[in-house]
């Protein structure tokens, strides 16, 4: 969703690289680029020069560390701004076990309340969540949340097209029956915010007694995403927002405004169609990712998904040392295909993110399977010892993948500089997660 503002913010501190100092001068214009971005993705013009009028501040009256550069400060402030603006530290919903916890989902029609209540309860599965299905308009909305609350192993309340405002009340009395301590409403929405519509909602409300009303919105509709949240806010009153399809070719104006229009957190991210497709929204992490600085606790939340403590410490054990083998290879790339896209993986390496300009994605997941069949085309000796390939093992690997004898030898090639490259990491102690991001320090160390 950020590539384009990513893009520009990312140009605008280039243009402090080689500057002894930051002066007014100096960075006149990357402040100038980095409000054109801002207004580029969508951000109000409010926001956006009071953004800047901050960094600016920040930026003249900051002395440049010893060894750090100009360019590098800069950046820390974007960030740091960046983070305030989305709401700074995480604030997931308080969901408490000894409770009913009562939640109603509201937005417009085509936000994907339904598939997000859906997502919300499998997330939060141990609560024993019930799903209410309180849209009695939209065609085979009942029906789909059936589906859902299956899928998820949700406990599930319909009364067809009856009262809708009647059925949430009977489904939370249902649910505290069943002993669920977690229960979805999902409600109507419409095309566009009408008063039929919230006088139903605010009638719901008061019938329900919510601990949290979310709002979701759809991140691709930028500025409009923003005014929609005003409006619910205004008459319904809610307290917290879940963006939608930022996956989607989005400017991602939405993410980076509606907590500064409206007062109230982002609790949620909508990643993707399927049910797991949801993560708690980090401003930070996200702050870091749209300057390029890669979300490497993100990178290791999914590989933790995949992978049991265990695992994770045998394979740093084996990646530090000399046993590294073609087999951890080819167990890395399984891995690396389960926990989603490759370019959303690379985008979360600090540093990769704009190396990756013109890059064929395509390509490199074509690459990256040809490779898991090499590897797979080996017999098991072959894979613990590569140093054993000679010629014609090389010739029976190539015919068993499908590939030429050169494209092997480039494969052997690359994991013995691989290796090569580990060693180096070990050495300057890279291997031990205690040194990473220690204390409260900014992401870059000061």
């Amino acid at each position: 969703m950020f590539a384009g503002l990513s893009e520009k913010l990312q140009g605008a501190v280039q243009k402090l690289r080689g500057e002894a100092s930051l002066s007014e001068e100096n960075i006149k214009d990357a402040l100038r680029d980095v409000r054109l971005a801002l207004l580029e993705a969508d951000v109000e013009l409010g926001i956006v020069r009071e953004f800047v009028q901050s960094v600016k501040a920040k930026a003249l009256g900051m002395e440049v560390p010893k060894g750090v550069g100009p360019a590098e400060v800069f950046l820390q402030f974007v960030h740091d701004e960046l983070v305030e603006l989305m709401g700074g530290e995480p604030m997931p919903p308080k969901f408490d076990k000894g409770r009913l916890n009562r939640v109603m989902m509201v937005g417009l029609q085509g936000s994907g309340k339904t598939t997000t209540a859906g997502k919300i309860a499998l997330k939060f599965k141990d609560l024993k969540p019930t799903l209410a299905a309180c849209d009695i308009y939209r065609p085979a909305a009942i029906e789909q949340l059936r589906v859902v609350a299956s899928k998820t192993g949700s406990s599930f309340y319909e009364k067809g097209t009856a009262n809708p405002v009647q059925t949430a009340k009977e489904a939370v009395d249902k649910a505290r029956e069943d002993g669920s301590s977690l229960v979805i409403v999902d409600t109507a929405g419409r095309l566009q915010i009408d008063e039929e519509l919230m006088s139903e909602l605010e009638k719901m409300k008061a019938a329900v007694d919510p601990h949290e009303v979310l709002l979701v919105v759809d991140a691709m509709t930028g500025q409009e995403a923003v005014k929609v949240a005003r409006t619910f806010h205004e008459r319904i009153g809610i307290t917290g927002v879940v963006l939608t399809k930022i996956d989607g070719d989005a400017r991602g104006g939405a993410a980076l405004s509606v907590l500064k229009a409206v007062g109230q957190p982002i609790r949620f991210l909508g990643v993707g169609e399927k049910l797991d497709g949801i993560e708690l929204f980090d401003a930070r992490r996200m702050a870091s990712r749209i300057l390029g600085m890669g979300d490497v606790f993100g990178l290791a939340e999914k590989a933790s998904n995949i992978m049991d403590e265990a695992t994770a410490k045998k394979m740093q054990r084996r990646m530090s040392s000399g046993e590294f083998n073609l087999v951890d290879f080819l167990n890395q790339l399984e891995m690396i295909s389960k926990m989603g896209p490759l370019e959303d993986l690379l985008k979360m390496i600090p540093g990769v993110s704009g190396m990756l300009g013109g890059q064929d994605m395509s390509k490199m997941q074509s690459e990256l399977k040809r490779t898991k069949a090499m590897i797979q085309s080996m017999t098991p000796l072959e894979r613990e010892d590569p140093s054993i390939l000679n010629g014609s093992r090389r010739k029976r690997i190539a015919k068993g993948s499908g590939v030429d004898v050169q494209q092997i030898n480039q494969l052997i090639r690359q994991f013995d500089q691989m290796k090569q490259a580990m060693k180096q990491l070990k050495k300057m102690g890279l291997f031990k997660a205690s040194n990473f991001m220690k204390g409260n320090k900014g992401p870059l160390g000061f």
